[in-house]
């Protein structure tokens, strides 16, 4: 995904592979590996002189752009809402929840 993104916009920029490998001071022969996906995963330094010579931010770069943000259902929300409005803070969401893994176990268990 990285590799595809680069080498569109690349293209569209109007840079051959050499010169933004040149520009971007890696070598031709990583470029081209990341552009073909075959290293899918360059440090941020890299991916951060390649942006920096096609004039992208990172973000567009790597992609993010196009992907979806994380949406929670409503009654979560509106779950998360009522916590609060009960005083519970977030800090001590962890003791509350080995309070219901205990009762849920002691639920399970309660049958045999």
């Amino acid at each position: 995904m990285i590799g595809s993104n680069i080498y569109e916009i690349r293209r569209k920029r109007g840079f051959t592979l050499s010169e933004l490998a040149q520009r971007a001071k890696i070598s031709k022969s990583y470029l081209s590996n990341i552009e073909r996906n075959i290293n899918k995963n360059p440090s941020i330094e890299v991916l951060k002189k390649i942006a920096l010579v096609l004039n992208v931010d990172l973000k567009t770069l790597l992609g993010s752009d196009d992907l979806e943000e994380p949406t929670l259902d409503s009654e979560w929300i509106d779950f998360v809402n009522e916590l609060k409005e009960s005083g519970i803070e977030k800090e001590k969401i962890k003791e509350y929840k080995a309070l219901l893994e205990f009762i849920r176990w002691k639920s399970e268990n309660s049958g045999n």
